[in-house]
């Protein structure tokens, strides 16, 4: 005696449409493009975000010359930046560029360096952290380090300056690319990054009010991760 009633949302376009939308180039030929994500954006159309993407953009001042192979949503995508990182990415524009980066990002060959900034100051200037990162059983929107069933990650840190012991910054340099794998590595061992909302805890600075720290930190509204180094062999 049930009665079932389904309502057919309105069909969308397949494929992202371009958006005229600022962001900094940093290297651009007819095979790839490395371009200065802002912190904010997210890379591709997804749930929640259908517009106003990295891709939305690339499309634009591409003029739709993207590769296929990641897909109609994900085109000329090789390699993704969490929406609150900000820094480099590379997009390639053909199918042989897009084989080429990806096959080095698959086998470690690409340099990719991080700035962070973190909370307190790590006991060891230079240290590797290791483990299976994978899907927090805790909650599913989380990663988190585990003891079984994940993948294997690596961070390589070096600690460049700390500020009155509250806050540290740090250069780190991936082996491998995780989802969150600086953030869950840098949580894990007690130092998450600052302005972290999901990983870090929400600290006040103790701090005098005059000081440099809380002077160059307290306007900041973001994630303090940067990826500030890309480095390849340019597949063509």
């Amino acid at each position: 005696g049930e009665r079932w009633v389904v309502s057919i949302p309105t069909p969308k376009p397949a494929s992202p449409e371009p958006q005229s939308i600022p962001f900094g180039v940093v290297f651009e030929d007819q095979h790839l493009i490395v371009v200065e994500k802002p912190a904010g954006m997210v890379v591709h159309p997804a749930a929640g975000h259908e517009e106003d993407t990295l891709v939305n953009a690339l499309l634009h001042h591409c003029s739709g010359s993207l590769s296929g192979i990641g897909g109609v949503m994900r085109p000329g995508i090789v390699h993704r930046l969490d929406k609150d990182t900000s820094g480099l990415l590379v997009a390639a524009k053909n199918d042989a560029t897009h084989q080429g980066l990806a096959k080095q990002f698959a086998t470690h060959r690409v340099s990719r360096k991080y700035v962070a900034v973190v909370w307190g100051c790590p006991k060891s200037k230079n240290a590797t952290i290791q483990g299976l990162i994978g899907r927090s059983p805790r909650n599913r929107k989380k990663m988190a380090v585990l003891k079984q069933n994940g993948k294997f990650a690596c961070t390589h840190y070096h600690v460049l300056a700390s500020m009155e012991g509250e806050v540290s910054l740090l250069e780190c340099r991936l082996e491998t690319g995780r989802t969150h794998q600086i953030r869950v590595h840098m949580a894990s061992i007690g130092h998450s990054i600052v302005g972290d909302p999901v990983y870090g805890r929400n600290r006040k600075i103790n701090v005098p009010a005059d000081s440099k720290v809380a002077a160059r930190l307290r306007p900041k509204k973001r994630l303090l991760l940067h990826a500030k180094t890309l480095g390849f062999i340019h597949p063509i």
